[in-house]
């Protein structure tokens, strides 16, 4: 087995580690996917490997998840920022953009507002022309997120809301 296809199967048991309330191993196999996706670069990956994108785009996603479950929100956010820039996001948009939604959220569970309106405009951006349910239900959970906020006058929490409420309108 080349070296990515084993990062993936090590970073999804990583997950079920980590689901499972184990820590340490589960961080340990975290950090050894991420060794291996610095092998061998001319290795094939068989094409079942590739189903949503570059192996590495897919390790850092799963790797967000581990983190996201011990929580660990900030390593979580820096994750899926490097799997939204692993996958080509005129072939991957969809992807990429859900990517930046659950980054954004990982920056709102740790209180940072003005950032995840800023990631969340980077997966709306990724979003234009992009019609599925799953970016549907994100923009309206973002909206639904937002609502706290909206009394606080944020100017960004508005402008995002405002976006949402026209990509909801317009899909």
């Amino acid at each position: 087995m080349d070296a990515q296809t084993e990062a993936l199967f090590r970073v999804v048991y990583a997950h079920t580690l980590a689901k499972s309330g184990k820590r340490r191993s589960a961080l340990a196999e975290t950090e050894h996917a991420r060794t291996l996706l610095t092998g061998a670069p001319g290795d094939a990956v068989p094409f079942w490997a590739l189903a949503w994108g570059p192996p590495a785009a897919s390790v850092y996603s799963r790797a967000a998840k581990v983190h996201e479950t011990l929580g660990d929100h900030r390593t979580a956010a820096q994750h899926y920022a490097l799997a939204a820039t692993a996958r080509p996001a005129d072939t991957y948009a969809r992807i990429v953009a859900l990517d930046l939604v659950a980054g954004a959220e990982m920056h709102l569970k740790r209180g940072s507002i003005e950032q995840a309106c800023s990631t969340w405009h980077r997966a709306m951006d990724h979003m234009d022309g992009v019609r599925s349910v799953r970016t549907r239900k994100a923009v309206s959970r973002m909206r639904s997120d937002l609502a706290r906020f909206r009394a606080r006058g944020l100017r960004c929490v508005a402008e995002l809301d405002d976006r949402g409420r026209d990509f909801l309108a317009n899909g």
